[in-house]
């Protein structure tokens, strides 16, 4: 595992992502997004070898699905979160996390499994050997309730902001704003009242989220415009 600087406080938010080496992309199918989500609802825990606990279950029990799994009784011990996962969003080269620390050390340990697992995989599947993320994942400290919701925002909106999503209405599958927006239960997102709680409904909710994605896309573009000048 790499050494960094910065210690993570329990109970404490951070904006936490990373991108492929070079600019490279990660995710290239359906099945790619798929096991990186699986691999956040499996390695986010103190024990190890979740995975492969699945994986010989899923071989015993076909008809049987993951939330069987996590949910009954077949697991070898109870489980032990490392982080709660506020939000998410994974893009074809980069991801964006809003993490909560639970654990010591959690942030590292549950971010360290994830790279860990997910490269093995994408080498294997590609053929090739090597870094697949750009160094240590990159991290912010969400230190007031303004910032998280600012956060919650460009986290559940950043494919529309990065332009993956065709227009602001559109809900690509791979992150939690499904879950936000009350069109689709996420199992990875277990407190959602810390962000939808400050709002009188989801319809106000999702108004502010598309103000704030809008803003901040034409930012982007401005942006991209005065550094082609």
């Amino acid at each position: 595992m790499s050494t960094r600087r910065e210690q993570f406080i329990d109970d404490e938010f951070y904006h936490i992502f990373n991108r492929g080496v070079d600019k490279r992309q990660i995710f290239s199918s359906a099945k790619d997004y798929d096991r990186f989500l699986l691999s956040m609802k499996l390695m986010n825990d103190d024990n190890d070898g979740l995975m492969i606990e699945w994986r010989d279950f899923k071989k015993s029990n076909p008809e049987k699905t993951l939330d069987d799994f996590l949910k009954g009784t077949f697991r070898k011990k109870e489980r032990e979160p490392l982080v709660n996962i506020l939000a998410y969003c994974l893009n074809p080269n980069h991801y964006h996390f809003i993490l909560k620390q639970v654990k010591e050390k959690g942030i590292e340990r549950f971010l360290h499994k994830l790279g860990t697992g997910y490269t093995k995989y994408y080498n294997k599947k590609n053929k090739r050997a090597g870094t697949l993320f750009q160094g240590v994942f990159k991290s912010v400290h969400v230190d007031s309730n303004e910032y998280l919701l600012y956060l919650s925002a460009y986290v559940n909106k950043n494919n529309f902001i990065h332009g993956y999503a065709k227009n602001k209405d559109d809900i690509r599958p791979y992150s939690s704003l499904h879950h936000y927006f009350g069109t689709k239960k996420d199992m990875l997102i277990k407190n959602d009242k810390m962000i939808l709680g400050q709002f009188l409904n989801k319809a106000e909710f999702k108004n502010f989220t598309i103000t704030n994605a809008l803003y901040l896309k034409n930012k982007k573009e401005d942006q991209k415009y005065l550094l082609e000048d």
